[in-house]
């Protein structure tokens, strides 16, 4: 049994739910797939799946398997495009999907130095705020602002995004700072329209949760619109430090409930596979991982919060 294939197998039929969209993705027969699930069964002695006419799920040594045999094709696949495109000089149209603050911010002022790098590569940047699908809208990758990866595509960390709540010294001097994730109920709030929850999921030093569903005054689709309105004193945001940070520092906001904090964001880049990967993506995807560094720019000042 070829082991390297059976857990590509094993991870496409986990990923289609389907051993005959698994079939038809690795150009298969369903009887390959199903001989290839029996033989890794039968190798490891145990059950990988829960199989009926209805449903199939994976059993616990099954999901188990799947974590680790993403994580070593994922490896495997990694390393051929690196090797196998070494020689290769990174040209042609790249296109890059990327939030629009952060783009403006902190992407827009390295594309001159990767433009005198990579000469030949020719950058189509798209800022968009809202998750696209990037092979359908035809990227070759994005960069997004998530606390999770993408199940189909690849996921690669680039820096790690502080979130802050902070207000301006004019609000805060006539409404009073909260004293606790409860007070936030009492104040006008500014809502960023793509969270995934309109609460704040606040954590105390001691590790204690306090999911807060503050009442918002105004949600906009824009961390930076979000930002006008704090720095006006209309009320309390919840913004990244790569869009707060300067204003922090400077005074112009305050750290609101600061014993408290909310949860870190990667930031991370996104493109559909390992395998074949293009020169291009790849020099790109390590270009931006060289650029943000350990600690990203906005970051490497006096602390924020």
């Amino acid at each position: 049994m070829d082991r390297l294939r059976a857990l590509e197998v094993f991870v496409e039929v986990v990923r289609k739910e389907s051993f005959a969209r698994a079939a038809e993705a690795l150009d298969t027969s369903p009887a390959n797939v199903t001989r290839y699930i029996s033989d890794l069964e039968a190798h490891l002695q145990t059950r990988l799946l829960n199989r009926s006419s209805r449903r199939m799920s994976l059993t616990p040594s099954g999901a188990a398997l799947f974590e680790r045999a993403r994580g070593i094709l994922d490896e495997v696949a990694e390393t051929e495009a690196i090797v196998s495109s070494a020689a290769m000089q990174p040209r042609g149209v790249l296109r890059i999907n990327a939030p629009l603050s952060f783009g403006v911010r902190h992407l827009a002022p390295l594309w001159p130095r990767f433009m005198a790098r990579y000469p030949d590569v020719q950058l189509d940047i798209s800022l968009i705020d809202r998750v696209v699908d990037i092979v359908e809208e035809g990227y070759d990758m994005a960069v997004r602002i998530s606390r999770a990866g993408s199940a189909s595509h690849v996921a690669r960390k680039l820096a790690v995004c502080r979130i802050v709540l902070c207000a301006s010294p004019a609000y805060l001097a006539r409404r009073g700072a909260p004293s606790t994730p409860a007070d936030l109920l009492h104040h006008d709030c500014i809502g960023y329209s793509y969270h995934s929850s309109e609460e704040w999921p606040l954590e105390s030093a001691a590790g204690q949760a306090h999911a807060v569903k503050p009442p918002f005054i105004l949600r906009t689709n824009n961390g930076d619109t979000a930002l006008a309105v704090a720095l006006g004193g209309q009320g309390i945001i919840a913004q990244p430090t790569f869009i707060v940070g300067d204003d922090l520092r400077a005074g112009r906001l305050v750290p609101v409930l600061p014993g408290y904090h909310l949860p870190d964001i990667d930031i991370q880049a996104i493109y559909p596979s390992r395998r074949h990967l293009s020169a291009r993506v790849r020099v790109m995807v390590d270009f931006l991982a060289e650029a943000f560094g350990d600690v990203p720019a906005w970051d490497r000042a006096a602390d924020t919060a």
